[in-house]
C-alpha cells in the first residue's frame, strides 16, 4: 500500500501549478494502491491491448500519439464502472534485439561467434534485465493507466507456448509450409527481413544500357540495367508479346549467349515488358529481383531450378551451371559491378551509361542495401488465412475507423502474398522443426514429439527463428492465457471474459504487419474476431508537414515537452489534434498553449477554495434556482452528452474540443465572473459540484492536474481514477440559457465594440433601449449587479439615446445604443479605422489576384500558398471587422 497524496479537508492549493511535483507521485500511488484494474468482477468488460514496443524502444512521439489515444478510452471507459482492462507488454524484437547486445560485445572486442547460441541467448537475457525496461518507466510518465500486475513479454514461458502451438497446428493444416522464395534479404545481419523493416532511398546511380549477343550471331539485343552484376544469374531476356520489333525472335525461338558466362537463355513473351521504356527488353534474374521471379515462374522456371550468384554476405557464388568466371568468385556484389561494368566496356558490348537517381532499398537497421535472395524460408498460406477477416470487414464484425481505410485493408489482403515467417537469428522464438539426415522435415511442439514421429533417425533442430510479427500477432488472446492450462483450466476466466477485445488503436503504418495478422490469426484460432473494433490514427508529422526523421532533425522528443510542459499537456495537445483521416502536425506552441489550460483551471478552483467551494457529495445535480446556476447545470448536461458521442464515435478532437471549451469559455470565463459576489449557499454547492464534473470528464486527458485537484478539494470515497462518470439527472433549462446567454451577449459585444472602437475596457458608459420587450426588461431588472460590474453601464435606459454618434450593441432580440460623444474624438477614431480598412482591402485584394493566378498556385512551394491563404483569411476578416466599427460610429 501507499499513501494517498491528500486526504481529509480540503487542502490549499500551491500559488503555482507545477506539474513535475505531481506527476510522479500520483503514477506511483495509482499504480502502488491497483487502481488501473481495481476488482470489478460483475462489471461489463472492455479490453484494449497495446501495441507492444520493442523492448529496445525509447518513447517516440509517435508512441506518445498511440498511447494517449489508449489512455483516454480506457480511463473513460473505468470511470463509466466498466472491468477495463488495458493489456500492456514489451515485445522482445528479435532482430532489434540482436543488434543492440551485438554492438555492446562489439564495443568490448567480443563478438557473437565466440558463444555458443545458448551462451549467447543469456546474454541477451541479461541485457533485457538490466536495460530492458526503458520504454515501460517512459509510458508511465505519460500517465498510461496499463495493467503492470499482468505485464506480458513475447518470449515469456507462456507466450513461448502459445507460439509453438500455433506453428505446429498451422502445419498441420498445411497453412505452413517450407519453400524456396524470394527474401528481403540483409547481408550484414544475414537474415531474411519484412517488408516493414525495408525502407526506400533516393541514391544517385546509373542505368547501364548493354548489348547482349543473339546466339545466331544475328545481331543483338539492348538491354538496360541498374544492376549489371545480376548477370552473372540472368536466365531470360523478356519482351511484350504485341513489341512489334521481337515478334519474328519470339517465332522463330531465338535465344541470347549472355557476355561473361556463354550461358544460353530464351527470349520469352511476358507483359512485364514495357514496349514505351527503352528498347522494350528486358534481362530477367528470376533469383534476384522480385519482378523477374514472377516472370520466370510464367516462363516455366522452377524456384528450385532458378540461379543464384549471391551468397549470404552477398558476395559473388558460383551458380549451379558452373558459368560464373572464377576470376568474379568471392567478390563483393558492388566490386563485382565495377569489374563486370569494366569488361563489358573493353568488349565494346556497353553502349551507354546513364545517370540515374534510383530508388534503393536499405534495411532500416543494418543500413545496408538489401538484396532480394532466393532461399528455402518457412512461410504462412496467407491468403487462405485472410478470407475470414476480409469477410469480418464486410459484415462488420470488425469495424475500421475511419471507413477510409476499408479499401486499403481489401487492396492489400485481396493481392496477399505468402508470409516468410522464418529468420537467421539467434534470438528468438527458434522454430519447432527437426531435419533428417535424408532431408524430411518433422514439426512438433517438443523435441520428444519430433523423435517420436522420426523414429530411428537422427534429427538436428532448425537453426531459425520466428519472425517477430508471427508471435505478436497472438498478442489479443495469447496474452490472457491462450491455450490455457490443460490441467486446471488456470487464465481461461480472464480469456473468456476479455476475449474479443473491444478496441484497438493502431497507426496506420502497421495495419498490414500487425492489425491484418491478429485478425487472420484470432479468427482462425479463437473463431471470433480480435477486435470489435480497428481504430487507426496517422503519423505526428514536423510542423511543416514533413515526416520526422533524425537526418532531417526535425525529430521531437515527447519527453522533453513533458519536462518542459508536463504531460497532461502534451495529451491533451495529442487528443486536441487527432483528427480521423488525417495526420497531426507537431505544434509546440498549442502543447504550451494546454499548460496554461491546465494552469487556467488550476486557478479556478483556487478561486473556488478561497471562497469556499468545496467538493460535492452528489453525482446528480444540486437543485439550483438562480438562472446562472441553472444555465451552468445544463452546460454540464450538454457537455457530458457531447463527450459521450465523440468518445463512442472515437472523435478524439472533438472530445477535447468539447470539454476545452466549457472549461475555459462557459466555466471559467462566464460562470466564475458571473458569480463573484454571489457565494451563497446554494452557488457554493452547484460550484462545486461542476468543478467536480469538470475534474472526472477532463481526467481521462489530463490525468494528473484532474486527480492532484481532486484530492485537494475536499474528503473523498474514491480517488479520481475509479471515480463515477457524470450523471446529472437534469436538463437543459431553457428560459436560464437564454437569460444567461443574453448577459454573454451583451457583455462580450459591448468589451469586443470597445476594444473596436479604441475605448479603454473599465470605462463607464450609459446605454438606451427604445422600446425592449418584456423579457428583456425582465432580464436587465434581475441582473442589473452582473451589468453594472462586468459590462461597465451605469445605467440603461428605456428609451431611445439623444441624438448624437452612438454605438450599437446587440444582445438578444435587443440594440442598445451608446452615446459616444464626449467619450472619443468620433472624427480622429473615423480616420483611424478607415485607413485600417483601406490597408487590409488592398493586401485583401493583392492575395486574392495571387491565388487565382494559376501560374503561382501550381508553381510555388505548398507552404507559400497556405501562408498566401492564411493571409488572405486574416485581412478579409480585418477589413470585415473594421468596416463594422465604422458602421458603429454611423
Amino acid at each position: 500500500m501507499t499513501d494517498t497524496p491528500a486526504a481529509g479537508p480540503a487542502a490549499a492549493l500551491d500559488k503555482t501549478f507545477d506539474p513535475a511535483q505531481i506527476e510522479a507521485k500520483w503514477y506511483q500511488h495509482w499504480e502502488g494502491e491497483g487502481l488501473f484494474r481495481p476488482e470489478r468482477p460483475d462489471a461489463q468488460p472492455f479490453t484494449i491491448v497495446n501495441p507492444p514496443p520493442n523492448v529496445t524502444g525509447s518513447l517516440h512521439i509517435g508512441h506518445a500519439l498511440d498511447n494517449t489515444l489508449q489512455d483516454i478510452v480506457i480511463r473513460h471507459e473505468r470511470l463509466k464502472g466498466k472491468d477495463a482492462l488495458w493489456v500492456v507488454g514489451t515485445d522482445h524484437a528479435g532482430i532489434a534485439t540482436q543488434m543492440v547486445v551485438e554492438r555492446q560485445m562489439e564495443a568490448k572486442q567480443d563478438k557473437r561467434a565466440n558463444y555458443t547460441r545458448e551462451a549467447f541467448i543469456e546474454k541477451v537475457w541479461e541485457w533485457k534485465a538490466e536495460s530492458g525496461g526503458t520504454i515501460t518507466g517512459q509510458l508511465r510518465r505519460l500517465g498510461c493507466s496499463m495493467d503492470w500486475s499482468r505485464e506480458q513479454f513475447t518470449m515469456d514461458p507462456h507466450f513461448t507456448k502459445a507460439v509453438v502451438k500455433v506453428f505446429v497446428d498451422l502445419h498441420k493444416q498445411g497453412l505452413i509450409y517450407r519453400d524456396k522464395r524470394l527474401v528481403n534479404w540483409d547481408p550484414k545481419f544475414r537474415t531474411a527481413i519484412s517488408d516493414l523493416e525495408v525502407e526506400t532511398r533516393e541514391t544517385n546511380g546509373h542505368f547501364w544500357h548493354i548489348k547482349y549477343p543473339l546466339s545466331d550471331g544475328s545481331g543483338h539485343i539492348h538491354v538496360a540495367t541498374t544492376r549489371p552484376e545480376t548477370m552473372l544469374a540472368d536466365m531470360a531476356v523478356a519482351v511484350n508479346p504485341e513489341d512489334e520489333r521481337y515478334k519474328e525472335l519470339l517465332a522463330r525461338g531465338a535465344t541470347v549467349t549472355l557476355p561473361l558466362t556463354g550461358r544460353e537463355i530464351p527470349i520469352v513473351a511476358d507483359e512485364h515488358a514495357d514496349p514505351e521504356l527503352g528498347s522494350g527488353a528486358v534481362k530477367i534474374t528470376p533469383g534476384h529481383d522480385f519482378n523477374d521471379f514472377e516472370v520466370g515462374k510464367r516462363a516455366g522456371f522452377k524456384a528450385g531450378d532458378m540461379l543464384n550468384m549471391l551468397d549470404a554476405d552477398a558476395h559473388v557464388c558460383q551458380t549451379q551451371d558452373g558459368l560464373v568466371p572464377s576470376q568474379f568468385i568471392g567478390m563483393d556484389r558492388f566490386e563485382a559491378r565495377k569489374a563486370i561494368v569494366e569488361w563489358l566496356e573493353n568488349d565494346g558490348l556497353l553502349e551507354k551509361v546513364e545517370d540515374r537517381v534510383i530508388q534503393t532499398p536499405y534495411g532500416d537497421r543494418s543500413g545496408v542495401v538489401i538484396e532480394p535472395w532466393l532461399t528455402d524460408q518457412w512461410y504462412v498460406d496467407a491468403q487462405t488465412l485472410a478470407g475470414p477477416p476480409m469477410e469480418a470487414v464486410r459484415s462488420g464484425a470488425i469495424e475500421i475507423v475511419p471507413k477510409s481505410w476499408e479499401k486499403t485493408f481489401f487492396n492489400w489482403m485481396e493481392n496477399i502474398q505468402p508470409w516468410c515467417v522464418s529468420r537467421q537469428l539467434w534470438w528468438g522464438h527458434r522454430i519447432p522443426a527437426w531435419f533428417s539426415e535424408d532431408g524430411e522435415i518433422f514439426v512438433a511442439e517438443t523435441e520428444e514429439e519430433a523423435q517420436a514421429q522420426a523414429g530411428n533417425k537422427k534429427l538436428t533442430r532448425d537453426e531459425d527463428v520466428l519472425d517477430t510479427w508471427f508471435s505478436s500477432a497472438l498478442w489479443p488472446f495469447a496474452t490472457l492465457g491462450w491455450p490455457a492450462n490443460e490441467a486446471d483450466g488456470s487464465d481461461a476466466p480472464l480469456l473468456k471474459k476479455h476475449y474479443p477485445n473491444d478496441l484497438l488503436v493502431s497507426g496506420f503504418d502497421i495495419l498490414f504487419f500487425w492489425d491484418a495478422r491478429m485478425a487472420m490469426q484470432g479468427i482462425h484460432f479463437m473463431k471470433e474476431v480480435p477486435w470489435k473494433r480497428l481504430y487507426l490514427h496517422g503519423l505526428v508529422r514536423a510542423a511543416d508537414g514533413q515526416k520526422m526523421s533524425k537526418s532531417k532533425g526535425n525529430v521531437v522528443d515527447p519527453l522533453g515537452l513533458i519536462d518542459k510542459y508536463g504531460a497532461d499537456a502534451l495529451r491533451f495537445f495529442m487528443a486536441a489534434m487527432e483528427s480521423q483521416g488525417r495526420d497531426v502536425k507537431m505544434d509546440e506552441k498549442r502543447v504550451e498553449g494546454y499548460r496554461n489550460f491546465a494552469t487556467k483551471l488550476w486557478n479556478a478552483a483556487r478561486f473556488c477554495q478561497s471562497n469556499g467551494i468545496v467538493a460535492s457529495t452528489s453525482v446528480a445535480a444540486p437543485k439550483a434556482t438562480t438562472a446562472v446556476n441553472r444555465w451552468i447545470i445544463g452546460e454540464v448536461v450538454e457537455t457530458v452528452a457531447l463527450l459521450d458521442k465523440a468518445m463512442a464515435d472515437l472523435r478524439f478532437d472533438a472530445a477535447a474540443n468539447a470539454i476545452y471549451h466549457f472549461v475555459w469559455n462557459q466555466f471559467c470565463d462566464w460562470y466564475i465572473e458571473l458569480i463573484k459576489g454571489s457565494f451563497d449557499d446554494e452557488t457554493k454547492a452547484v460550484a462545486g459540484w461542476v468543478l467536480d464534473q469538470i475534474l472526472v470528464m477532463l481526467h481521462p486527458f489530463m490525468p494528473f492536474v484532474t486527480e492532484e485537484l481532486w484530492s485537494k478539494m475536499g474528503t473523498r470515497e474514491n480517488d479520481l481514477i475509479v471515480a463515477a462518470w457524470p450523471a446529472p439527472d437534469a436538463a437543459v433549462d431553457a428560459e436560464a440559457k437564454a437569460e444567461v446567454e443574453w448577459l454573454i451577449a451583451l457583455i462580450g459585444n459591448l468589451r469586443g465594440a470597445k476594444s473596436e472602437l479604441g475605448i479603454a475596457p473599465g470605462a463607464r458608459l450609459t446605454a438606451y433601449v427604445a422600446d425592449p420587450s418584456d423579457a428583456t426588461r425582465a432580464v436587465i431588472g434581475r441582473n442589473s449587479a452582473a451589468i453594472d460590474r462586468l459590462a461597465r453601464l451605469d445605467a440603461i435606459h428605456f428609451e431611445a439615446a439623444p441624438a448624437g454618434a452612438a454605438m450599437q450593441v446587440g444582445a438578444g432580440d435587443a440594440t442598445l445604443a451608446i452615446p459616444l460623444e464626449g467619450v472619443i474624438d468620433i472624427a480622429a477614431e473615423k480616420a483611424r479605422l478607415e485607413k485600417a480598412m483601406a490597408a487590409s482591402v488592398k493586401e485583401r485584394d493583392s492575395l486574392d489576384k495571387r491565388l487565382g493566378n494559376p501560374a503561382f498556385v501550381e508553381k510555388a512551394k505548398p507552404e507559400a500558398i497556405e501562408k498566401a491563404r492564411a493571409d488572405h483569411a486574416h485581412h478579409s476578416a480585418e477589413a470585415e471587422r473594421l468596416a463594422a466599427a465604422l458602421a458603429r460610429l454611423g
